[in-house]
């Protein structure tokens, strides 16, 4: 009985609907993408906006420092109090966190106006200041679209349908913290510094990874600097979950005037919104169907928001076509969505057979169960390829990476990447391959943890 797993068949129906990763030229989407960094920052057309953080990477903290960190995501306020010891030296020193609070974020549980949804936040905010009088500064990841003024201050722009706190848009988040502790009789440290989750993880690995590009852990062994201080390369922060987006240190911003060699400052490219030209007609049919069609065009291939409803699109065209064929695909072809949870947990173990997508295999279809994973994976290489071209390009732009000792370090935050089945493997292959192809360059990438909370912190100690 021959094989009905047919490699050969499920390669030309991604190629014939325009999705598999070899339909790619890695080289001209990397000069793409340089394209329109360039344009974002000039303040031309471009699906990158560029967006400058306000905030400057830290080279080095002082030890001893304590500061509060704030970090506002889709369902959950954290407050701790960070505090910097002495076992680093050259660019950061790690901050270990205390006590950290958790609630419900201030408008997931019912509509509140927008003095409530900021005294919530002080009521979080202000144990930590009445404990230490030494507090050093307040650092505030708030995920949420904001406008970033030259104070490092952020005035909402929207919140996620989630959310009920319409009074609070257009509000500056730090401004409004500070009237609320005011209003509690206690008085906020000097600075409060916004920032999203991007730039916190850029900030957390500086703080974590050595200039070597090894874990941060104790002391530097090595001090080799030429007499001009410690050398170290520049550190991008990478978002790979249920988003996507990178930032990194920018010398030059021509469309703000702002131009420095020595104390560069951190751009948040909004990559996610690059629009790749090799996407295919089931990507355009698919994005027809989400809330924000013709938008986050990249991010739809390759975030665990998108992967799982784009896995599901594709493979029932695939059995549409009969290039799919089990027993219960019918049955496949009747659920209402497919959570990227569900497959990514499916993924890691297809041969388990467990969980809804195992269910829908007898023991005897291994064929079909082959051909179902097979597909996955084309998808799986073709988001590895277009997020190592985003990082590759982000390192070609900044011109990094020659020095061996000093790579360019990129903190990773997200389950996308740490969790979902060949992503890491396959993005680190094709950002090495991308990296050697003119000239070698020297790269680290490594997730962080706790990175909202500690680049929070790491923030509020900026100049």
């Amino acid at each position: 009985m021959g094989s009905s797993f047919k490699p050969e068949e499920l390669a030309g129906f991604a190629r014939h609907y325009g999705f598999h990763y070899d339909s790619v030229d890695p080289v001209q989407l990397v000069r793409d993408i340089r394209v329109d960094i360039e344009r974002g920052l000039q303040g031309q057309t471009s699906s990158l906006p560029m967006i400058p953080a306000a905030i400057s990477p830290v080279n080095q903290i002082a030890a001893g420092k304590t500061v509060i960190a704030l970090d506002a995501g889709g369902t959950n306020l954290r407050a701790a109090r960070v505090r910097f010891d002495e076992n680093g030296k050259g660019t950061t020193v790690p901050g270990t966190a205390e006590g950290t609070r958790k609630v419900p974020m201030p408008g997931t549980q019912g509509r509140v106006s927008a003095e409530q949804f900021f005294d919530e936040i002080a009521e979080v905010t202000a144990p930590f200041l009445a404990e230490d009088s030494d507090i050093q500064g307040i650092g505030f990841c708030f995920s949420y679209p904001m406008e970033i003024t030259k104070e490092a201050d952020g005035i909402l722009l929207a919140f996620s349908k989630e959310m009920d706190a319409p009074e609070v848009i257009g509000k500056s988040i730090g401004r409004g913290l500070r009237e609320a502790l005011a209003r509690r009789k206690i008085k906020a440290p000097e600075k409060i510094i916004l920032l999203n989750d991007t730039v916190a993880t850029l900030l957390c690995g500086l703080a974590e990874i050595k200039p070597d590009g090894g874990k941060r852990e104790g002391p530097d062994k090595y001090g080799i600097d030429g007499g001009q201080g410690p050398v170290s390369g520049p550190v991008i922060g990478f978002i790979l979950g249920t988003g996507f987006n990178t930032a990194y240190p920018e010398k030059s911003i021509p469309k703000t005037g702002f131009h420095s060699e020595s104390s560069p400052q951190i751009v948040v490219c909004e990559t996610g919104t690059f629009a790749p030209r090799y996407l295919g007609y089931l990507d355009r049919e698919y994005d027809a169907t989400t809330k924000n069609p013709g938008a986050y065009t990249l991010e739809k291939t390759t975030s665990g928001a998108y992967l799982g409803p784009l896995n599901f699109h594709i493979l029932k065209q695939a059995i549409r076509d009969g290039v799919l064929r089990f027993k219960k695909s019918g049955e496949f072809l009747s659920w209402p969505n497919l959570q990227t949870k569900d497959l990514s947990a499916f993924l890691r173990a297809p041969l388990a057979m467990e969980g809804p997508l195992g269910a829908l295999f007898d023991r005897d279809e291994r064929d079909a169960l082959t051909s179902f994973v097979y597909l996955c994976s084309i998808i799986t290489q073709r988001g590895a390829l277009f997020s190592a071209a985003i990082l590759a390009a982000t390192v070609e732009h900044m011109d990094a990476g020659y020095d061996p000792f000093a790579p360019v370090r990129i903190a990773v935050e997200g389950t996308t990447y740490t969790r979902y089945h060949g992503m890491r493997e396959a993005l680190e292959s094709y950002l090495q391959t991308m990296l050697v192809t003119d000239k070698p360059r020297s790269c680290v990438i490594a997730p962080v943890e706790q990175a909202s909370l500690l680049g929070a912190a790491v923030a509020a100690l900026t100049e």
